[in-house]
């Protein structure tokens, strides 16, 4: 991560130090971090000294040079941290305005595709991979932090251990992914590319885990093989899992739980994906167009 010149030492300690204080984790400090150094860029000097002006200013200028509005909130919370925490300078942010974010739908796979993406994958590492985030619908980071330890053949389950949120919980391990796992493990076994009780999808070391953005090229290298030409990502394939359990009638309640999510509202925006569901749903119009035909029918009769 590319820190700016501008951004004093002791100040980034600091930041570190309240990250650390109140236990946040790594990609929280990247994302403050990340924020703030926008902000000394475009100031070319310490942010300590700014005023109310000078941030409005500075939104100002992220909405000109095209920011999306999900980074700007993103960065605006940075900024919120540095002088409501840091700094302890809340009156210069008192007036900065988060921004609203247009709500896409997200790119789902159907189960031939999901199959086909799989099969794509060139090694049988990446094979399982691929297979545990469709099939058990686990973030990126969570795929690549799993242990070896973690896979529990007898409950039938996956132990997701600090997921988003820092919440343990446990997702489906069905009996297809399992032989996927298996493969990988006797695979990985014989070559010597996995330690006991090690990370499940370990690197190039087996030390440590393969990384996020790893997998993530991996899984575009098997989107353009198996000729897929939706952008499809990592995520994606979280996106068909919880797609498919709902159309395949599973209650949403237990879909909110197999993904983690902490809010009905996260998982019921698959309602709006699910096409199988929506050819089951009779639209009004066809009702009311059955109901004149079947009554001028009966008119036709009686006479």
């Amino acid at each position: 991560m590319n820190i700016s010149t501008y951004f004093p030492p002791q100040l980034l300690k600091r930041i570190e130090d309240e990250v650390t204080l109140r236990k946040l984790g790594s990609a929280s400090l990247m994302t403050y971090i990340r924020g703030i150094s926008k902000l000394c860029d475009y100031l070319q000097r310490s942010p300590e000294e700014v005023t109310a002006e000078d941030l409005r200013l500075f939104q100002l200028h992220l909405v000109n040079i095209g920011t999306t509005g999900q980074t700007i909130n993103v960065t605006l919370t940075a900024l919120r941290f540095l002088y409501n925490i840091t700094l302890d300078r809340p009156e210069v942010v008192s007036k900065l305005s988060s921004v609203p974010v247009a709500r896409k739908l997200p790119e789902v796979l159907s189960m031939d595709k999901a199959k086909q993406l799989i099969e794509a994958a060139m090694h049988p590492k990446f094979k399982a991979a691929l297979a545990v985030a469709y099939g058990a619908g686990l973030r990126v980071s969570e795929v690549v932090n799993l242990k070896v330890s973690d896979v529990d053949s007898e409950r039938m389950a996956l132990r997701v251990e600090q997921g988003k949120g820092r919440r343990d919980r446990y997702a489906m391990l069905s009996p297809v992914l399992l032989e996927h796992l298996r493969n990988w493990w006797r695979f990985a076994n014989q070559q010597g590319q996995m330690l006991k009780a090690g990370w499940l999808f370990p690197g190039d070391n087996p030390l440590y885990h393969m990384t996020s953005r790893h997998l993530s090229r991996v899984c575009k290298v098997a989107v353009s093989t198996a000729g897929i030409t939706k952008k499809i990502s990592m995520h994606s394939l979280r996106h068909s899992f919880a797609t498919h359990l709902l159309e395949a009638k599973v209650d949403i309640c237990v879909i909110q739980v197999l993904l983690g999510h902490s809010k009905l509202n996260s998982t019921a925006l698959y309602a709006q994906v699910a096409t199988d569901l929506l050819k089951e749903v009779t639209s009004p119009l066809d009702t009311i167009m059955k109901k004149k035909a079947k009554k001028t029918k009966k008119n036709k009769g009686t006479k």
